[in-house]
């Protein structure tokens, strides 16, 4: 497992837009993708979007295609997630995945939590109606 530290999380109105960054230390996972995903309260952490290790391949979830971006800048380690036209149902504790040795130079977006295998501790976003 690789340790991952997410931020840019926060409290914003309807509409607005946060840009939330993940930071892998230890080693390049420069070879395989990286996902978000996130969790409401009393709910199960749900798939948000992903990125193949080249970046030159993308999913998302359908709430949130049009809305959020997700990139990679595997110089400096990291993955964004941009989120546009917040909604207050996108509030949740957003959480950057790593995947596991199946992503490895894989082409094909996968959307599973269980291809990746480090997490991050989890970032809050709240959007207020």
């Amino acid at each position: 497992q690789v340790p991952l530290v997410e931020s840019g999380g926060g409290l914003v109105q309807a509409g607005g837009s946060l840009r939330l960054s993940c930071a892998a230390s230890g080693r390049t996972l420069s070879d395989r993708a990286m996902a978000w995903f996130r969790q409401a309260p009393g709910k199960e952490r749900d798939f948000v979007a992903a990125i193949i290790w080249s970046g030159l391949n993308t999913d998302y979830a359908d709430s949130v295609k049009g809305r959020f971006t997700i990139s990679r800048d595997n110089a400096k380690n990291t993955v964004y997630l941009q989120m546009n036209n917040l909604k207050p149902e996108d509030t949740a504790v957003y959480y950057c995945a790593a995947g596991g040795t199946s992503t490895r130079y894989n082409n094909m977006v996968d959307a599973r939590s269980s291809a990746y295998d480090s997490w991050g501790q989890g970032t809050q976003v709240t959007v207020s109606s």
